[in-house]
């Protein structure tokens, strides 16, 4: 049986709830590298949302949702 797949709308619905809350994410940096960061969403944009990261002095990264959805980006 194939698994569904969010769209990018419940992406965005669920990032929105997430707004001002401490989350942990991995994400991508390219040849199977991953990085991962703790930090606050910030803002929600029609095609990114910001994220404030805690370690790098409150350094605000920018991410989209179709990262999220190709699985470059998770949230945990």
């Amino acid at each position: 049986m194939k698994r569904s797949r969010p769209n990018i709308d419940e992406i965005k619905t669920k990032i929105l709830a997430l707004k001002g809350q401490e989350v942990d994410m991995k994400y991508n940096r390219g040849r199977k590298k991953f990085e991962s960061i703790s930090g606050t969403i910030q803002d929600v944009y029609p095609s990114v949302f910001t994220v404030s990261v805690k370690s790098q002095n409150n350094q605000v990264q920018t991410f989209s949702y179709y990262d999220v959805l190709c699985g470059n980006v998770i949230i945990l």
